[in-house]
């Protein structure tokens, strides 16, 4: 049996300028690199967007983009545009 992939999700916003306006995905991959590597297959060129310019919600916990973070079967990896302050 296999294990089950991880759902990624993105804000409305993000998806309309990115996915054609998809804000769910399934993808399996073990760790946070392998998500934005899946996602850069899917829509090239988004990959260096999800490392420079979100942060990322695990399961509920937020994180800095860390790309050896591992990604447990199943779980939610919910990428949020970061907020600039100045």
């Amino acid at each position: 049996m296999s294990e089950a992939p991880a759902r990624v999700v993105f804000t409305t916003g993000f998806s309309r300028r990115y996915t054609g306006g998809v804000t769910e995905f399934a993808v399996a991959a073990k760790t946070l690199r392998g998500v934005i590597r899946e996602m850069d297959k899917q829509f090239p060129g988004l990959a260096e967007t999800l490392a420079e310019e979100t942060t990322v919600a695990i399961d509920g916990e937020l994180y800095e983009i860390d790309f050896l973070r591992p990604i447990k079967p199943g779980a939610e990896v919910f990428f949020i545009p970061r907020i600039e302050g100045g």
